[in-house]
């Protein structure tokens, strides 16, 4: 019996089953990575390059970009390739590795937002005291412990996972989603839920509660300052920062939050792709455009590489 439900690989779905309409979604897929990486990369290479950026708001923004490039990277590019090779398998400890770090990459992203969120909070309601406060030593750890409490979570969904036998090989997904592997099962099942359910919550509700509790004096500082431009400045600081904390946890309550009768395949690849792919390509667009300083390092990017070239 064990021989015959132990799996050694996995059949993905594709976007689509119609071959037009997977040709049309598959180079959308691939237009949203490549603008995605690259945007992403330009907004970590323009801190870098620029001086003025050396602060803690933008060293958490280019660990967000470099998140976003690693979260879809995960993803993405093994759906490109088994559709060119005409492939729709992936073995086992391939699968296992992919969901590994989709989780991480994942978790991660939601614990940097609440870090970003705090930052924000000491820009406008402690202004005097930002610099002592947010101290290299600090600005690691609140980048370090999302990257360190992340893989502890996936790596204990991927120890338990090894544990399970599987009815099927065939996955209802284009990836090797946590949950969608747990369907497949036909063990025991309910330390798997129960921990998909108390560290997957903690990993949205914690965050998303740290930045609530950060926006709230934020909002009630906003709220007395008596001028239009000090009001406005104090958006556009926060703003970029909200726009991506909306996306974000948006689209992961669209996928694991609802109540599961309202779930079918197609919906949960649509709300899958807009958090895999649409909101870590518009990240870097929504910080850049928002953003003075960042744009104007871009500028100063895109310069210097043109008079770099040779004549």
């Amino acid at each position: 019996m064990d021989n015959q439900t132990r799996v050694f690989e996995f059949i993905l779905l594709s976007l689509s089953e119609q071959p037009l309409q997977r040709q049309v979604l598959l180079s959308l897929s691939f237009s949203l990575y490549l603008i995605g990486c690259l945007g992403n990369l330009l907004t970590i290479l323009a801190i870098i390059s620029d001086p003025h950026l050396h602060s803690p708001m933008y060293f958490f923004l280019s660990n967000l970009s470099l998140l976003d490039i690693c979260f879809t990277s995960t993803i993405i590019p093994k759906m490109l390739v088994n559709h060119l090779c005409g492939l729709t398998t992936i073995s086992f400890s391939a699968c296992l590795a992919q969901m590994y770090f989709s989780i991480t990459f994942g978790a991660a992203d939601s614990i940097l937002l609440s870090a970003m969120a705090y930052d924000r909070y000491l820009t406008i309601c402690c202004p005097l005291h930002y610099t002592t406060i947010m101290s290299i030593l600090r600005c690691v750890l609140l980048v370090g412990i999302p990257w360190i409490s992340a893989n502890l979570i996936s790596m204990i969904h991927t120890i338990l996972m090894t544990r399970l036998s599987f009815c099927t090989n065939r996955i209802a997904h284009f990836f090797c989603d946590l949950n969608t592997l747990i369907k497949l099962s036909c063990s025991d099942t309910h330390v798997n839920e129960m921990l998909v359910l108390v560290l997957g919550g903690s990993m949205v509700l914690i965050p998303f509660v740290c930045i609530m509790a950060s926006y709230t004096p934020i909002a009630v500082v906003v709220w007395k300052v008596t001028s239009a431009w000090g009001k406005w400045k104090a958006f556009s600081t926060c703003g970029s920062h909200l726009c991506v904390v909306c996306l974000f946890y948006g689209t992961i309550i669209g996928v694991y939050f609802n109540p599961v009768s309202t779930h079918t395949p197609q919906k949960d690849m649509a709300a899958t792709v807009m958090y895999t792919m649409v909101t870590p390509m518009l990240n870097p667009f929504i910080y850049s455009l928002r953003n003075q300083d960042l744009k104007g390092a871009l500028r100063k990017l895109f310069i210097r590489n043109h008079y770099a070239k040779p004549l």
